[in-house]
């Protein structure tokens, strides 16, 4: 009888790493690998930033979710949704973004 892992992810695709400074910078959410937007995405920060996903270009600002050091974040992606955008905390850092294929 095998284990279940409820709690696992699948990552198939590469993502995107944005580079956070003092002024908002950001891209396409990456597509999963039928070519369409995920319903989820993981989000990891190597240094605190604030992240916004939205439809079309997006300006993150200080009051947008806050992901943490060395922390990820699993996020829904709506219908529609097709970008994010991050800016830094207090120090720059870089925002990962990797499309997840099995939720």
């Amino acid at each position: 009888m095998g284990n279940r892992f409820d709690d696992s992810i699948t990552v198939t695709k590469t993502g995107i790493a944005i580079t956070t400074s003092g002024t908002s910078a950001g891209g396409a959410i990456p597509t999963a690998s039928s070519g369409e937007i995920p319903r989820y995405i993981r989000v990891a920060a190597s240094a605190a930033a604030c992240v916004r996903i939205g439809a079309g270009a997006q300006t993150a600002v200080a009051t947008d979710l806050q992901v943490q050091p060395g922390d990820a974040v699993i996020l829904h992606v709506p219908s529609g949704v097709t970008n994010i955008a991050a800016i830094q905390v207090a120090g720059p850092g870089v925002v990962q973004v990797s499309p997840l294929e099995n939720c």
